[in-house]
């Protein structure tokens, strides 16, 4: 099988998964290797198709995953927690955003799948660089979080209200 048909191929196969699928069973399903998928994942990203990683593996365009809507309040020292909750439950954090008074909706994509990624944004953002958009609007903000189940959003949303970050809305 050819480079390319094998990227038609995944795409094809994550398209139809009715969940996360991890790169080492791509690999064995294809006969290549782990690194070999991970490269092919980047070049399909690269031309356009949709393909999301989450901690159990990948999917396209969101297939088969359940998504929420969490509205959350901490400190931006807290920030890091809130993201271990989240990613230990098996979720993955696509966006953060704020509802301004005068501006509206205001968000950015994160695509955060593991600690060490919210650790990256949390030193970028104490370094004094930029404000995290919680800051304006006093540490409250929301996040779309996508899990391969509602039962495990669920326990996200459980684990969030018992750290107290939650609120409800």
């Amino acid at each position: 099988m050819k480079a390319q048909e094998r990227r038609d191929a995944i795409a094809g196969y994550l398209a139809s998964a009715d969940k996360a699928v991890p790169a080492s069973t791509l690999a064995e399903k294809f006969g290549v290797s782990r690194q070999v998928i991970v490269q092919d994942i980047a070049i399909l990203r690269a031309n356009g198709c949709d393909v999301i990683s989450t901690s159990r593996g990948y999917v396209v365009d969101g297939g088969g995953l359940a998504s929420r809507v969490f509205k959350c309040r901490h400190t931006l020292e807290e920030l890091v927690r809130e993201a271990e909750i989240i990613i230990s439950g098996g979720g993955r954090i696509e966006d953060v955003f704020v509802s301004h008074r005068v501006y509206g909706r205001i968000s950015a994509r994160l695509g955060l799948t593991s600690v060490t990624h919210a650790e990256e944004l949390y030193r970028s953002l104490k370094s004094g660089a930029s404000k995290p958009l919680m800051s304006v609007t006093d540490g409250y903000h929301y996040h779309t979080v996508c899990a391969e189940s509602e039962s495990a959003l669920d326990g996200i949303e459980k684990a969030l209200r018992s750290a107290g970050f939650l609120i409800e809305i």
